[in-house]
Order: C-alpha cells, then sequence, then structure tokens
C-alpha cells in the first residue's frame, strides 16, 4: 500500500475516524463504526508510514507508551469496562490488514460473550494446529 492510499497515513481522509489525542510522533485513534461491539476501541498509529511494530523508532515506543497510559485513563473516565485486550498484529498470517503498524486498545467487559477470551485464545484452539 502506498502512504497516498494508507488510511493511518492520512488520518482525516476518513470522515469516521476521529483523533482522540496525538503526540509528536503518534496518534490515539477511534473509528465510530466499531463502536457497536468493540465499544470503546482504539488504536494508537504512528504518523510516520512504519509497516509494523518491527518498524518503530525507539522515539515512535516512547510515544506509545505515553499515549497506551493515556488512552486508559481515558477510557476509565468514560467506560464501565473490566479490563483490556491490548495488542499487534503483524504480516497477513498474523492478521495485519493494513501495513501500518497499530496497536489495539480494547476494553473488555466482564458480560460480553467472550469476556475471559484474551487475545491467544482463538490462535491456541487444537483446531488451529499445525499439520506439516
Amino acid at each position: 500500500m502506498h502512504e497516498k492510499e494508507c488510511p493511518y497515513c492520512n488520518l482525516s481522509a476518513d470522515p469516521e475516524q476521529q483523533i482522540i489525542f496525538e503526540n509528536k510522533t503518534c496518534a490515539y485513534i477511534q473509528k465510530s463504526s466499531e463502536q457497536t461491539v468493540l465499544e470503546g476501541s482504539g488504536l494508537i498509529v504512528p504518523k510516520r508510514h512504519a509497516v509494523d511494530v518491527f518498524s518503530l523508532t525507539a522515539e515512535e515506543w516512547i510515544d506509545t507508551q505515553e499515549l497506551l497510559i493515556k488512552a486508559k485513563d481515558y477510557l476509565e473516565e468514560r467506560n464501565g469496562h473490566d479490563g483490556y485486550s491490548v495488542g499487534w498484529n503483524t504480516g497477513k498470517t498474523g492478521g495485519q490488514s493494513i501495513p501500518h503498524a497499530h496497536l489495539h486498545v480494547i476494553p473488555r467487559f466482564s458480560d460480553e460473550p467472550y469476556a475471559g477470551k484474551g487475545i491467544r485464545y482463538w490462535i491456541k484452539q487444537n483446531d488451529n494446529r499445525r499439520h506439516p
């Protein structure tokens, strides 16, 4: 994907995508259409086109952590959630659908159907066992 078409290089191109806050190198964003199932969820994205988490600079790592703590405080003021799922998907096989690094920050609620199922839940199922 060329940077001009990248939705995370052009955050204002998608009217649904809202920048909640940002710092020098990263932004924390939320998309309204994703709030019906993943209530309160958002992404931390570097402003620079970094293909994946392994491409982040030291400064982007520091700024990502700063926004993660800020997002936690922001979400705790607005949601009655009981936990979080936080993670990166990297590469097509790893579930990355947009080739721009983005950290998922997902509040979790005790009354949701998959409560207690973490980010590894589906990956560690016997159905996912490799058969070389």
